[in-house]
């Protein structure tokens, strides 16, 4: 079987690795690059239990676990580690400092958010670009090109390919894993928006100074509620986020760039929180977009009316941790014609009405 992949990002590169370990073809088309975008900008935290009590439960406990077993599976290194993780607030005196001593006496921790056995990370872009090249050892492609439209067959029901470069690429089955930028399927299929969230974020160099101590702070200062997170990696970096917005998303991914001032007031609040973030180089300045759906569901299942058509994406903040159990249950999915490990119900896209847009530029703020 041919699975045509629509989407370079951590989920269609996963997609393409449990294909390929179940003896399908899967083929990823990407316009621009492997995890150009969300999938090698994002912070890569993995947690357990943050989701129990929704939808997503199931989904994110399986992944949690698949992402502890991917590593000696796939036997690449891509940062994965476990965490210590606090919240906390920024603003207060040092009297009331009870805080990692890498941090400023202006930040008080309230509480632990979890233990090395429910939190944890890995490097994004390395995990995305390590799960397309074990996809590749078993068989799998990757083909750089803009997909323009969905073939379908003589009747119409069923897709027959998709249109790449302006020509025509068959396949047996569809999946639409192109995070924000699926929002262009629902002009070809009959499939709910997909819509982008800006977040801004700054890579520094900290070598050795930061322990594997994650934070959740809250801050509030003259341009109003923030609410930084920093990820310290195994590799000697630190990467802090807290800044969205809400802009358009350009046709390309290479075109993403941050706001106007965001880039600098993220800086300004990384210097009030830490001494190490004041002091260390920048590595990299940059944004994304995040794919959210009106419900804040992800759409994960079969496009209604149209055979061998699949969607996979709209995981918002949770996509790089969710990434493998999607995956697996995608997988399972095209190729047995239900999925086994997950119940997907919450998440099939006919849950909603299916949308058609003769233009891209639109974003979505909410969740």
């Amino acid at each position: 079987m041919r699975v045509l992949i629509c989407g370079g990002g951590v989920i269609g590169a996963a997609i393409a690795y449990y294909l390929s370990r179940r003896g399908a073809r899967a083929v990823v088309i990407e316009r621009t690059d492997v995890a150009c975008a969300a999938s090698g900008k994002s912070g890569g935290f993995l947690a357990l239990d943050w989701c129990d009590g929704t939808p997503l439960e199931a989904l994110t406990r399986r992944s949690f676990s698949l992402h502890a077993s991917l590593v000696e599976d796939v036997g690449e290194d891509w940062g994965y580690r476990r965490l210590d993780t606090f919240g906390g607030i920024v603003g207060f005196s040092s009297s009331q400092h009870h805080a990692p001593s890498w941090v400023s006496d202006r930040v008080v921790i309230r509480q632990r958010l979890g233990l090395p056995e429910t939190t944890a990370q890995v490097h994004p872009a390395r995990f995305t670009r390590a799960m397309m090249r074990a996809a590749e050892a078993n068989g799998a492609e990757l083909r750089i090109g803009e997909v323009s439209g969905v073939l379908r067959d003589g009747s119409g029901d069923s897709v027959a390919g998709i249109r790449v470069d302006g020509e025509d690429l068959l396949g047996d089955a569809v999946v639409i894993a192109m995070g924000p930028w699926s929002i262009l399927a629902a002009t070809w299929l009959p499939m709910p928006a997909v819509f982008g969230l800006k977040g801004h974020s700054i890579v520094f160099d900290t070598g050795d100074a930061v322990p594997a101590q994650a934070l959740f702070l809250d801050l509030r200062d003259r341009g109003g509620a923030v609410s930084p997170e920093v990820f310290p990696r195994s590799d000697g970096t630190t990467y802090v986020c807290g800044i969205s917005s809400e802009s358009q998303v350009p046709v390309d991914p290479a075109e993403v760039v941050p706001d106007p001032g965001a880039i600098e007031r993220l800086h300004d609040i990384c210097v009030e929180l830490s001494p190490v973030l004041a002091r260390s180089p920048v590595l990299a300045r940059q944004a994304c977009f995040r794919p959210v759906t009106r419900d804040g569901l992800p759409l994960i299942g079969p496009i209604s009316g149209v055979k061998g058509a699949y969607v996979a994406t709209g995981h918002s903040v949770w996509g790089m941790l969710n990434a493998p159990a999607t995956a697996e249950a995608m997988t399972e999915l095209i190729l047995d014609g239900m999925a086994s490990t997950l119940d997907l119900a919450a998440f099939n896209p006919g849950r909603m009405q299916p949308e058609l847009w003769s233009m891209v530029p639109r974003t979505h703020g909410s969740q």
